[in-house]
């Protein structure tokens, strides 16, 4: 099959279309100095560029990678360069795939198939924006994905450039706002807010002399998010939001704080309030100022009598900031090496350089972000086997500062990594039978509970407390430990989770109530659509990973034998969009897939505290669920039980 590179809006100054249009050459086979000559609409995109010479040594042909066909463009070695993808099969480009040392980072993507890119995407090392361009300009309108971390190297961007428009795409709009459920006081003042900040903003641009056109955005600085739970100022849903975010920037020899200030998440995306609070004057200290969170004020307080600071309020020392220049190169190491031994050496430097930055800070609060900081990186590390020494280190980490009463909360955060990554290195290693890993795991858990009620990992403590005692068998102490969190600490972020997990354990015998849209945005309700009305129905709760598709050439065998009578709904807690279809055009499925982004924490997941997948409820005609954690080979007997019941039949008569 022959696709034609087809992209009818500016790439890079080049337009590249098919027939009549611009370069009919292409609706033959493309040269490789064809496709190279293509570049991503976004400009800040760091891909491969080949030499004249390694160009001339590359290669372009069509192949098909992942159930899709593209041109692809590939080094003298056959490493991948560029992806051209056919995604409808209409022999038309409609995503354009950018590769950094193999890795996509880049892709523009037309998702409406009239020849214009309609979306920029962001992966792996290059990090998570999605960003939509409604009227196919190339240029970005909003952000369905962004990071807290990438939003204030945006400001920061917005801020060297002078660039109005790509700070006004940060900000709340009057939709978020209204979609928060904040009270009325706050949807007021915020309003004002974000209606003011664009012209806050070049005024801002025009005078402030700490971002220049040399600045370089190193470093994101905030403590952690939090939620501020339904009901407080009158608000009416939960809210994730971070207060007192920073940057930390590089001009020259020269490092410098930026205040982005308060984050709030919409959906996938984290975003502004307000207008960066920066002051020409880079030893004046920045005050701390909570907008949603009450700890943020008291931390203000405490500051101003000599309290404490986070890491990104106030100005490093002349050691932090060489450290942070040296961590800044080791992180970039890292993402360009696959090599396990020299992963290993670059975590250990990088462990090395946070802990002497924990050392280097005064104040207990700058030191227990940097502490924490070490823990989760070095444990992720751990259990991806780039830094098999890692645990020893925790542990050791945990040693020195478990008695120190000025690093209680930063011992806590460590001792609970350490025991997580006990626990998942057991499960990998599988040198000890899993009754006696669970049982390892339950023990641990319930002294860290009892250890530490005051750590804020208490919820996801009792949260995997209850899970394994769900799945060892224990539902009565699951049950016990998803009531804790529900009611004592239902502002945590596991107690929809844990409401949905009581309410699957007791389900049996009730009505089903599931509501959602397919991916072609096609409404699913289970308790109103006529395709499920007197049938035995199935929800299978899954996911495209190899481990949990095991059971649907028997879900197929079951919907080819009782179609009639029977129907399956399939909830997708699948995270990636894009693999979830791109799964279903390789092995289509002829019943519907209900598919919300957040994976194992979306909504459907939550409503039923959904642990492990896959997960079967089985519904039945009158649409109350007989079994709320059926496993394939028990299917086919229960089906035909539901759609036939057995006959009762006469006992005979005696011969006498």
């Amino acid at each position: 099959m022959t696709i034609k590179l087809r992209r009818t809006c500016l790439f890079g100054g080049l337009f590249l279309s098919l027939g009549s249009v611009a370069q009919p050459a292409l609706a033959a086979a493309p040269t490789v100095a064809q496709a190279l000559s293509l570049t991503p609409i976004q400009k800040d995109v760091d891909y491969d560029k080949p030499t004249a010479d390694e160009a001339a040594a590359c290669t372009i042909k069509s192949e098909k990678l992942g159930g899709k066909t593209g041109w692809v463009v590939r080094t003298q070695n056959g490493e991948i360069l560029r992806n051209f993808i056919d995604t409808g099969n209409d022999n038309k480009v409609d995503q354009w795939c950018y590769f950094k040392d193999g890795l996509e980072v880049y892709r523009d993507v037309d998702a409406n198939s009239n020849g214009k890119a309609d979306q920029s995407r962001w992966f792996n090392t290059a990090g998570t924006r999605w960003g939509m361009d409604r009227d196919e300009d190339g240029k970005i309108d909003y952000w369905q994905v962004i990071s807290p971390e990438e939003v204030s190297a945006e400001v920061v961007a917005a801020l060297r450039d002078k660039d109005s428009a790509r700070f006004q795409r940060l900000l709340l709009s009057a939709k978020d706002l209204k979609a928060l459920g904040l009270g009325s006081a706050k949807v007021k003042d915020i309003a004002k807010r974000i209606e003011l900040a664009p012209a806050a903003f070049r005024q801002l641009a025009g005078k402030q002399t700490v971002v220049t056109k040399d600045t370089k955005w190193i470093y994101f600085g905030g403590s952690r998010p939090g939620v501020v739970p339904a009901g407080t100022e009158e608000s009416t849903a939960d809210l994730e939001v971070y207060e007192n975010v920073a940057a930390m920037v590089e001009t020259g020899t020269e490092h410098a704080q930026v205040p982005i200030g308060v984050l709030v998440k919409v959906e996938g995306a984290w975003k502004l309030i307000d207008v960066p609070q920066i002051s020409n004057d880079t030893t004046a200290e920045v005050p701390l100022k909570g907008y949603f969170i009450p700890d943020a004020i008291a931390r203000a307080e405490q500051r101003s009598t000599g309290g404490a600071a986070t890491p990104g309020a106030g100005d490093p020392t002349p050691k932090m900031q060489t450290l942070m220049k040296e961590l800044e190169e080791i992180d970039k190491m890292i993402s360009q090496t696959s090599a396990e031994k020299q992963l290993a050496k670059l975590n250990a430097e990088r462990a090395d350089k946070v802990e002497q930055l924990a050392e280097e800070v005064k104040e207990p609060a700058d030191r227990a972000m940097w502490i924490k900081q070490l823990a989760d990186t070095v444990s992720v590390a751990v259990q991806m086997n780039t830094y098999p020494e890692g645990l020893d280190r925790l542990k050791n980490l945990l040693a020195k500062i478990k008695d120190n009463e000025a690093d209680k909360d930063a011992a806590a955060f460590v001792q609970f990594r350490v025991l997580a990554t006990e626990y998942n290195l057991d499960l990998i290693k599988q040198q000890k039978p899993f009754n006696q890993i669970q049982a390892e795991w339950i023990k641990s858990l319930e002294q860290f509970v009892t250890d530490h009620p005051k750590s804020p990992d208490l919820g996801d403590a009792l949260i995997q407390l209850a899970m394994a005692e769900e799945l060892a068998g224990e539902e009565e102490k699951s049950l016990q430990w998803y009531n804790e969190i529900t009611k004592n600490y239902a502002s945590s972020p596991y107690a929809k989770k844990a409401e949905g997990a009581k309410r699957r354990l007791s389900i049996e015998g009730k009505p089903m109530q599931l509501v959602g849209k397919t991916l072609k945005g096609k409404t699913i309700d289970l308790s109103k659509d006529r395709e499920f009305k007197d049938k035995v129905v199935l929800i299978h709760y899954w996911s495209t990973d190899e481990s949990n598709t095991g059971d649907l050439p028997e879900l197929k065998d079951l919907l080819d034998r009782y179609g009639k009578d029977f129907a399956i709904i399939g909830v997708s807690l699948e995270s990636d969009k894009q693999r979830l279809e791109t799964f279903l055009e390789e092995d289509p499925l002829k019943w519907p897939q209900i598919w919300e982004q957040g994976g194992l924490e979306n909504r459907f997941a939550n409503e039923m505290g959904i642990l492990t997948l896959p997960t079967m409820i089985l519904v039945d005609k009158h649409g109350k669920v007989v079994s709320r954690n059926i496993v394939a080979n028990q299917l086919a007997k229960e089906v035909r039980s539901l759609i036939a019941p057995p006959v009762a039949t006469k006992p005979k008569k005696s011969a006498d």
